[in-house]
């Protein structure tokens, strides 16, 4: 089968926001996400010739994504860098409590993402924040719905138990 050749400039317009949401899922700092995000893109520049069409080009993009995450993390723990998430706030006007909550909610889900093996948490980022079928996300971790399901079933008890347990108490800012 003859595939039609992919364009970069036309894989990165498709893919930048996909590329933007996963690596930040998968324990890329907010701040670091742009670096990231072009190093994904240097490979997929690099690499797009060889592409083959045995998956699709996201899932394709998201190994790329996956690969480039771990290897952040590694480069994160020898530098000892701390999160942005885990800097305290300054201040906040009382209108914006909402948004406060939402993001201490959301950097206490990355923390948790952070603590799931990496089968786990690439189920769970896929299924539940990217919302892609279970037959997609199956393809692009390879392997059996039956045990994507399974690794979401664990994620979700893992992310609920964390939930559930008392959270770092908060001072008021």
């Amino acid at each position: 089968m003859h595939l039609p050749k992919l364009e970069f400039d036309n894989v990165f317009a498709e893919s930048s926001p996909f590329v933007w949401r996963v690596l930040g899922r998968l324990g890329v700092d907010r701040s670091d996400v742009p670096d990231v995000a072009q190093e994904v893109f240097l490979v997929v520049h690099r690499r797009l010739a060889d592409y083959d069409g045995r998956a699709p080009v996201r899932a394709w993009i998201y190994g790329i994504c996956v690969r480039q995450a771990a290897d952040y993390r590694r480069s994160i723990r020898r530098r000892g860098k701390l999160p942005d998430e885990a800097l305290p706030q300054r201040s906040s006007p009382a209108d914006q409590e909402h948004e406060l909550e939402l993001g201490r909610a959301r950097a206490r889900l990355f923390a948790v993402l952070e603590t799931l093996d990496p089968d786990k948490r690439e189920v769970f980022v896929l299924y539940e924040l990217e919302r892609l079928p279970m037959s997609e996300v199956a393809r692009i971790v390879d392997c059996p719905v039956q045990t994507a399901y399974s690794r979401l079933h664990a994620a979700r008890k893992l992310v609920l138990a964390a939930f559930e347990a008392p959270g770092p108490k908060s001072e008021a800012v």
